[in-house]
C-alpha cells in the first residue's frame, strides 16, 4: 500500500477516534509515510507521539522506537494496545524481560503483527537483537527526546551517539527524529549525528497562550507560600520540582501534615512505588506530585493546573519541558518558580568536578536560566526567543500571561555605575570573583583583598554610595548583557569581554532593573522571610510593630528581643488569637509565646473583629518535626557543658549549622547557657562591649555588628555571642 491510497483520516478516526489532525501531524504523517527523513520539533503537549505511532499503524513492517525511558514506553505500550484488537500490536525490548517474554515479542514481530518496537537505546546495542532486526522488515526508526543525543541538550545521554552505526546496519530505513525542546544549537547537533541532514523538518511554535509564567523570590518561608497557593488551587492537579531527593521527600512530608493529598517521586523510590504514587496521580486519587525531573516524561494528563519548581531547574529547555506539563488541554496552566541566587551557586558547585568542556556548556546553560529568573522584560518574549522565535510582546498570544508584563518592574539609569564595575573589574587585573569586586566598592576587607593590598588602591570603595545587593543585582545584569563573563577555567572569576571594554570606551545608556529582593545575601540572621511578598496584612503590621516597640522599652530590651521582623510577618499572615495558635507562628516557641504573647494575641483578636477579618485558620503551617530530635540533642548536651565542635562532629553539623540550630532554639523561647564556651574565646569585657551593644543596636543583624566592631571580633564570635545575648534578655 503507498502512502497516496492511505487515507489518514480515516485510520486517525478507527484507531484513534479523532476526527481532525493537530498542528503540524497531519504534513509530519505524510513526509514519514512517503518514506522521508523526517525531524520533527514540537513542544509537549502537540501530539508529538502520534506523528509516528499512526504511520506505524498502517504500514507494512515493524517500527523501532528509541526511547529513554522505561515507564515512558510502559505507558505508551499500553496506550496502544489499547487502540488495537491485538496485544502484540506493541511490544517493549529491553533488559526488564525474561528469556520467555523475549521469544515472545520475536515470534509476533516475525510474524507481522507487532507494529511498534519500543526499545531503550542500550538495547540496540545488543548483537544478538540486531542480527534479529536486520532479518525482519523494518518500517522506519523513530527517535524520541532526539535531544538526548547533544551534549548542549538538557538530558544529553553518551549511548544516543552510536544510533546512526547501529541503523546503518538495518538498512536504508527513514530515520524520524523527535523532541519537544531544541534550541538551534540543539537542532544542529542532532541532525548531523544522525547524518540526516536532508531530513525534512517541522517546527511547530513554542508558545503556549493558556500558561502563565511566574518567579518568586525563594525566601526561607517558601514553603508555607507553596501550601498556601495549592490551598487556593483547591481540588485542582499539580506538580512540584524539586532537585534533591530529600527536598521531594521533606515537602511531600509537610505537605500530607497541612492536609493536602500528596506524593513523593523519585529514582531512589523502588519502581513498585514509583509506578502505583504516578498511578494515584493520574487516577486522581492525590492532587499533588512532588518530584524530582524523572518524573513526568510523556505523562499524558491534560488537566495539570499548576507546576511548581521550587528549585531552579539547570537550563532553560528543563525549565520549558517540565512547565509544558501544565494545561496540555488548553485550560489554564500557573507556572510559578521560586528563585534565589543561592541555589544557582549550589548547581555551580554541583558542576565544579566535571571535565572542563561540560562545566563550560552547563555553565553557559545556567547562566541563561538566571537571565530568565531576572529579566525585567516579557518571560514569554525571552522564552520564546531562546528556541529560535519571536514573540510581539505586544500582540502575540498570551502576551500578559506573565508576572513581567502584568507588574512591570522599575528601571533606572546605571550606566555611571557600569562603567565604575568594569573599571573596577579591569583594575584588579581579572582577580576576583563577584563577592570581592563587590567589597572592593564598597570598601569592605576580606582576607582576599588584603592579601592583594586591593585595600591601597584609589578605586577602593569608590561604590560605598550603593549596598551589596545593589552591586551584586548590577554585576548579574551586566553578566546577562555580556559586558562581563565567568572565566570557565577558574570559574566565578569575573573578566571583562570586548563588549564590556567598548562599552568603557564609548559609555551608553545602562537601564537596570530594580531587582525584586532576589539575592538574599547571607544574612547570618536566622530567618529572612519573603520580604516584599505583599503577603501580610501591613496596617496589622504596623500596629503589631507598635506594640513590639511599647513591649520593649517597657522590658527595657531592644525590640528584635521580643519578636523579630518575620514572627511578626506570619502573624500578620495568620492572625493567631491565642497563645496556642500563636506557637504555630514561624520563630516562637511555647516560652516566647507565654512570655510575650498576651498583648499581641489581644491584639490581634480585636483587629479581627473589628475588620471582619476572615482567618485562614488552615494557613498553621504544621511542621514535620524533622529537626526537633538534632535540637533535643544540642541542648541537652549543652546543659552538659561538652565543646560545641564535639557536639556539632557528632550529629555531622558544620560549625556554621550547628550555630543556625542553636539561633532557631533562642529564638524560639528556649535558654541555652553557653557561657561555658564564650569564657574559652572572650574575656568579659570583650563579652560586655558586644553585650552592650546588642542591647542599645536597633537590630540584632550579624552584618551591621561586623561593620560596628571593624574586624575586632570574627562572624561565629558575634554569632554566639548573639545566641547568648537572647538566651540571658529574651528568653
Amino acid at each position: 500500500m503507498n502512502s497516496n491510497e492511505i487515507d489518514i483520516h480515516k485510520e486517525l478516526k478507527k484507531y484513534f477516534g479523532f476526527n481532525q489532525f493537530k498542528g503540524l501531524q497531519e504534513p509530519v504523517i505524510k513526509s514519514i509515510l512517503a518514506k522521508q527523513n523526517t525531524f520533527v520539533i514540537m513542544p509537549t503537549g502537540g501530539g508529538k507521539s502520534l506523528c509516528y505511532q499512526l504511520p506505524a499503524l498502517v504500514q507494512e513492517g515493524t517500527a523501532i522506537v528509541v526511547s529513554p525511558l522505561i515507564a515512558l514506553m510502559k505507558n505508551q505500550v499500553d496506550a496502544i494496545r489499547g487502540v488495537s484488537a491485538e496485544n502484540g500490536v506493541a511490544h517493549v525490548l529491553n533488559s526488564s524481560l525474561t528469556k520467555t517474554e523475549i521469544n515472545q515479542v520475536k515470534k509476533d514481530i516475525s510474524s507481522g503483527m507487532t507494529k511498534l518496537l519500543y526499545v531503550a537505546p542500550e538495547s540496540l546495542t545488543k548483537e544478538e537483537y540486531v542480527a534479529f532486526l536486520k532479518s525482519v522488515p523494518i518500517s522506519f526508526v523513530a527517535i524520541d527526546e532526539a535531544h538526548c543525543i547533544s551534549e548542549w541538550g538538557h538530558d544529553f545521554r553518551p549511548e544516543y551517539r552510536n544510533l546512526r552505526h547501529i541503523i546503518r546496519q538495518l538498512g536504508q530505513i527513514p530515520i524520524i527524529g523527535l523532541t519537544a525542546t531544541a534550541t538551534p544549537k540543539v537542532q544542529e547537533d542532532i541532525l548531523k549525528n544522525l547524518d540526516m541532514t536532508d531530513a525534512v523538518t517541522f517546527k511547530a511554535s513554542f508558545n503556549r497562550p493558556n500558561l502563565y509564567y511566574e518567579v518568586r523570590p525563594k525566601s526561607k518561608s517558601v514553603e508555607t507560600d507553596i501550601i498556601r497557593f495549592i490551598k487556593q488551587q483547591k481540588g485542582k492537579s499539580g506538580i512540584i520540582y524539586c532537585l534533591s531527593r530529600k527536598k521531594v521527600e521533606s515537602i511531600a512530608e509537610v505537605l500530607q501534615v497541612n492536609g493536602i493529598s500528596a506524593v513523593p517521586y523519585h529514582a531512589g523510590l523502588d519502581a513498585k512505588t514509583r509506578a502505583k504514587h504516578q498511578d494515584m496521580f493520574l487516577m486522581e486519587e492525590v492532587d499533588v506530585v512532588v518530584a524530582t525531573i524523572a518524573f513526568g516524561m510523556g505523562i499524558d494528563k491534560p488537566d495539570v493546573r499548576f507546576v511548581i519548581h521550587h528549585d531552579i531547574p539547570k537550563s532553560l529547555e528543563s525549565y520549558y519541558q517540565e512547565t509544558g506539563r501544565a494545561g496540555r488541554d488548553g485550560g489554564e496552566g500557573h507556572c510559578l518558580a521560586y528563585y534565589s541566587y543561592k541555589d544557582v551557586e549550589k548547581l555551580e558547585k554541583f558542576m565544579s568536578g566535571k571535565p572542563v568542556a561540560e562545566q563550560e556548556i552547563g555553565f553557559a546553560l545556567l547562566q541563561e536560566v538566571v537571565a530568565y529568573a531576572e529579566t525585567s522584560i516579557s518571560r514569554r518574549k525571552f522564552l520564546l526567543h531562546y528556541f529560535g522565535e519571536e514573540f510581539d510582546s505586544e500582540t502575540g498570544e498570551g502576551a500578559d500571561m506573565d508576572d513581567n508584563v502584568r507588574h512591570p518592574k522599575n528601571k533606572k539609569e546605571a550606566q555611571d555605575q557600569v562603567v565604575k564595575l568594569l573599571q573596577v573589574v579591569r583594575d584588579t587585573k581579572h582577580l576576583y570573583k563577584s563577592k570581592e569586586i563587590v567589597f572592593t566598592l564598597i570598601g569592605r576587607v576580606n582576607a582576599v583583598i588584603n592579601a592583594h593590598k586591593t585595600d591601597t588602591q584609589h578605586f577602593f570603595g569608590s561604590g560605598s554610595d550603593f549596598e551589596e545587593r545593589h552591586w551584586m543585582a548590577l554585576i548579574r545584569q551586566v553578566l546577562v548583557e555580556g559586558l562581563l563573563s565567568k572565566d570557565i577555567e577558574t570559574y566565578g572569576i569575573l573578566k571583562i569581554t570586548d563588549k564590556g571594554l567598548d562599552f568603557l570606551q564609548n559609555p551608553q545608556s545602562f537601564m537596570m532593573t530594580e531587582d525584586h529582593d532576589y539575592n538574599d545575601l547571607e544574612d547570618e540572621s536566622i530567618v529572612v522571610a519573603g520580604k516584599g511578598s505583599g503577603a501580610a496584612d501591613e496596617a496589622l503590621m504596623d500596629m503589631l510593630r507598635d506594640l513590639r516597640k511599647k513591649v520593649a522599652k517597657r522590658l527595657g530590651v531592644p525590640p528584635f528581643v521580643v519578636f523579630q521582623d518575620p514572627s511578626l510577618e506570619d502573624m500578620a499572615l495568620k492572625y493567631p488569637i491565642n497563645i496556642d495558635e500563636l506557637t504555630n507562628t514561624h520563630g516562637v516557641g511555647e516560652g516566647k509565646a507565654k512570655k510575650y504573647g498576651k498583648d499581641f494575641v489581644e491584639l490581634i483578636s480585636r483587629y479581627v473583629t473589628e475588620n471582619d477579618i476572615i482567618r485562614p485558620d488552615d494557613l498553621v503551617v504544621r511542621s514535620t518535626g524533622a529537626n526537633s530530635a538534632n535540637k533535643l540533642y544540642i541542648i541537652q548536651n549543652i546543659d552538659r557543658k561538652l565543646p560545641l565542635d564535639d557536639i556539632a562532629s557528632s550529629k555531622g553539623l558544620s560549625m556554621d549549622a550547628l550555630l543556625k540550630e542553636m539561633e532557631q532554639i533562642v529564638y524560639s523561647g528556649t535558654k541555652l547557657n553557653i557561657t561555658y564556651w564564650v569564657d574559652e574565646f572572650l574575656d568579659e569585657d570583650q563579652q560586655e562591649e558586644i553585650h552592650e551593644y546588642f542591647m542599645e543596636s536597633e537590630t540584632d543583624r550579624i552584618e551591621d555588628a561586623l561593620r560596628e566592631f571593624d574586624g575586632a571580633y570574627d562572624i561565629d564570635e558575634l554569632r554566639l555571642m548573639r545566641i547568648k545575648f537572647i538566651s540571658e534578655v529574651a528568653n
